[in-house]
């Protein structure tokens, strides 16, 4: 993924003569904030574009639209409570989109963490996460984002009927394969740019 916004925000901030400490300070954010905002692991939401353009004295809109093009890799969000099922299916994700950001999180409170801080154009979402029921953590992202695409990926055929009363726009049996998750490309509610 092209990292145009990190890039503008180190060039800027060397320019003032401030380390990544100090603009963190002005920001009222953590250093690693900075520091990944930077290296391209993460990008601020656009109220704290502005803010970073404020505190550098910089263009707002060159560094609106350098984090824009830095979203050429759109961001598919795998949540899954065991470990074995997040190792085996990142594999296959970036085998199935390699043009897609994979990140896999194990717990629901952080994939909605994420989910709240970066765009995501596709949740494969367990339905069994532990105490939590993935039914309703696709419900609490869609309130978040409407316009995201959560697709279930469960070993349960049983939860199909629920799952489409739901607002998701697929339904993937395990083990995860390649074939299916591009056979979902096409049926996504809100098409991506980029995903294939």
């Amino acid at each position: 993924m092209a990292n145009y916004f990190g890039e503008t925000l180190c060039r800027s901030r060397a320019e003032k003569g401030l380390s990544q400490q100090q603009l963190a300070n002005r920001l009222h954010v953590t250093r690693s904030a900075v520091a990944n905002w930077e290296t391209g692991h993460r990008l601020p939401n656009a109220a704290m574009i502005s803010h970073i353009a404020r505190a550098l004295d910089a263009d707002a809109a060159a560094l609106l639209a350098a984090a824009d093009e830095s979203h050429d890799a759109p961001n598919v969000l795998l949540v899954d409570d065991s470990p074995i099922a997040l190792e085996e299916g990142l594999p296959v994700l970036r085998e199935a989109l390699p043009n897609a950001n994979d990140v896999g999180l194990a717990s629901p409170a952080e994939a909605v963490r994420y989910f709240k801080n970066n765009p995501v154009a596709l949740v494969l979402l367990d339905i069994k996460l532990g105490k939590t029921n993935g039914l309703d953590l696709c419900q609490e992202l869609l309130q978040i984002r409407p316009n995201a695409n959560v697709a279930y990926l469960t070993a349960y055929p049983e939860y199909s009927l629920d799952a489409w009363n739901t607002d998701a726009c697929g339904f993937i049996l395990k083990p995860l394969k390649a074939e299916e998750v591009r056979r979902l490309i096409p049926r996504l509610r809100h098409p991506v740019r980029g995903l294939l």
